[in-house]
């Protein structure tokens, strides 16, 4: 950490003239995320509802050629809802949605907070046994699959309970001015909508702050997807924290939108923010560096959204005309590395970055609603980071069993209060829940929620992140459970133990996958099949890049993989003397990694 990124009274009040301005929409935000009574009737329906009624004619959403007014949003969301709730969907149902970024998404989701039903945002990119696994773990009474994603649904349809009935199909065409068929054995949920009232539903002001609102899937430290439960009252914290007193939107914004609609970034975070004060979303169907400057001049975006490595992407990219005095003011996300925060400011001129720091199961957010740089914000919710030990991973205690505040600017974990001003919705499944409450912290009887993520504190209650504990890393934007990756390679031929974690290549962001495999006794790794079966078993975020054959796989006392020295050794030909491979980018393959092809991924030379 820079002595630069310590955030003293003379710096914190330099920066307080420039807030003068947004100070009542700021209080506004705090009225909204400080709001303690679950019970209230306050929802993403009644945020929705409201930006109609202030900002009916301005546009809500932009797609391509489409667009719609925010009173044209609202209209097709209340037939939607009216639509569904013929279908049987009422207050509590939990609908699955497969549908990739485009306008129909956000109408679904808006339909269903409107009914007081879950939407459960299953992760476009699964398949196979972990989309089964997702699709049941909610037990969803309806299904509405879009067409660009009917095919591995139906691939695995006759595994996911309940999937015999209910299912809805959403056509990949402009289903909202012209009608067309769905395939047999599928009905075609726009058609259902095209002759239901418009007008706002009764039902839209019975919803809760306590109702939960989605079911986002977070691949957690333990295996395959776990289903947390966003609240309608996160969002409305949401919408104060980040649309009324962190980024400030208002009608004449433009949010250029290209992270997956299936990410609280996406539907929470950026959809709240514009919401509050009336701007635009302009959506893509998956992020593009090349074509990002020739969206942000067509939609004459001010604003975006990000992660981390979206931004190195574009840093990576050679200098184009279009980004040259380009429209963007403002951009919100987080995983923003120091590394590159500065440059990416200064080349394309943005004024502000609005970092935070949040997690779907999680009762906090933090929002950089002053402008500091090098951090995720500000939180008014009561939080400590402790110190931890890394070497048994665990935190470090008292001789009275309590934990340990970390001095300023110490690395520690970040965890949480659970009170009923900040409540933990947690998992679908209360065990899991129960195992990321840590109790009698600081006194006997709190509780305390465990973000498993090192903070430091640099001053005025604003922090910066250093890095996420456990088994899970984070490569491209998502979080990959190491569990996942090696039941995948233990179903591979021939591999008899697989251990997988994270790893650092020089120039990018998070950590990529590295997996260490002892191979049953005579076999050598077949290094195109194991590919070709990593493609077929994981998304391309989660494949290992990286592999070492083991000769036997240390363990704990409890069975446990020993994986700090792995993590350590990493995949240094100096370090390591087992046989190392590695898959460069556009590979089909994995080759050996000799001390050639190290310095030549050291100095950058391939971009992974």
């Amino acid at each position: 950490m820079s002595q630069a990124d310590l955030i003293t009274p003379i710096r914190f009040i330099a920066h307080l003239p420039a807030t003068f301005s947004r100070v009542p929409r700021m209080l506004r935000g705090l009225y909204y995320a400080g709001i303690r009574n679950r019970e209230k009737n306050l929802s993403l329906a009644w945020a929705l509802e409201r930006a109609a009624d202030l900002y009916g004619e301005r546009p809500a959403v932009l797609e391509e050629h489409r667009q719609l007014s925010y009173a044209q949003f609202n209209a097709w969301a209340n037939r939607l809802a009216r639509a569904l709730q013929k279908q049987g969907v009422v207050h509590g149902s939990v609908v699955a949605v497969m549908l990739e970024n485009r306008i129909e998404v956000l109408l679904l989701l808006a339909a269903l907070a409107k009914l007081g039903a879950v939407g459960a945002l299953v992760n476009t990119t699964q398949r196979g046994q972990v989309l089964v696994h997702s699709l049941n773990l909610v037990t969803p009474s309806h299904f509405v699959i879009g067409e660009e994603l009917r095919e591995p649904f139906e691939a695995v349809r006759e595994q996911v309970h309940g999937s015999d009935q209910h299912c809805y199909w959403l056509s990949d065409g402009d289903s909202l001015n012209t009608p067309s068929a769905a395939p047999d054995g599928w009905q075609d949920l726009m058609d259902l909508a095209w002759s239901e009232r418009h007008d706002n539903l009764p039902d839209s002001a019975k919803v809760r702050l306590k109702d939960p609102c989605f079911l986002i899937y977070t691949s957690g430290t333990t295996g395959l997807p776990k289903a947390s439960i966003m609240s309608h009252g996160k969002w409305i914290k949401a919408y104060g924290g980040f649309g009324h007193s962190g980024l400030g939107l208002n009608e004449r914004d433009v949010l250029y939108l290209t992270l997956p609609c299936y990410h609280n970034n996406a539907v929470t975070v950026c959809w709240s923010a514009a919401l509050a004060g009336g701007a635009a979303i302009a959506l893509r169907r998956r992020f593009s560096a090349s074509a990002f400057w020739k969206d942000v001049q067509h939609y004459q975006a001010t604003c975006f959204g990000y992660i981390g490595e979206l931004c190195r992407y574009l840093l990576n990219q050679p200098a184009c005309p279009q980004e040259l005095n380009n429209t963007l003011t403002c951009m919100i996300g987080n995983g923003l590395r120091p590394s590159i925060w500065g440059e990416f400011k200064q080349r394309f001129g943005i004024e502000r970055i609005t970092e935070f720091y949040a997690s779907s199961e999680g009762n906090i957010g933090f929002t950089n609603v002053f402008n500091f740089d090098n951090t995720v914000g500000y939180s008014p919710a009561t939080y400590a980071i402790v110190r931890y030990d890394l070497e048994n991973d665990r935190p470090l205690r008292t001789k009275k069993n309590f934990l340990q505040k970390a001095d300023k600017g110490e690395p520690g974990l970040l965890i949480t209060e659970i009170s009923a001003k900040w409540p933990f919705d947690g998992y679908t499944d209360p065990a899991k829940s129960e195992a990321v409450i840590l109790r009698n912290v600081f006194k006997k009887g709190d509780a305390w929620f465990n973000t498993g993520d090192l903070m430091r504190d640099i001053g005025f209650k604003h922090t910066q992140f250093v890095d996420r504990l456990g088994d899970t890393f984070r490569w491209k934007g998502e979080n990959v459970s190491t569990t996942e990756v090696e039941n995948a390679l233990g179903s591979f031929a021939g591999i008899e133990d697989a251990v997988v974690y994270g790893v650092e290549i020089p120039g990018t962001n998070g950590r990529c996958g590295m997996a260490a495999l002892r191979l049953a006794p005579g076999l050598q790794l077949d290094c195109s099949e194991l590919a070709a079966h990593l493609d077929r078993e994981l998304p391309a975020y989660a494949a290992p890049q990286f592999v070492r054959l083991l000769r036997e796989v240390e363990t704990t006392g409890t069975f446990k993989y020993k994986k700090n020295d792995l993590k350590t050794a990493a995949y240094n030909p100096q370090l390591v003397t087992d046989p190392l491979y590695v898959r460069l980018p556009g590979s089909g393959q994995f080759e050996v990694l000799d001390g050639a092809v190290y310095e030549a991924i050291q100095a950058g030379v391939h971009r992974f």
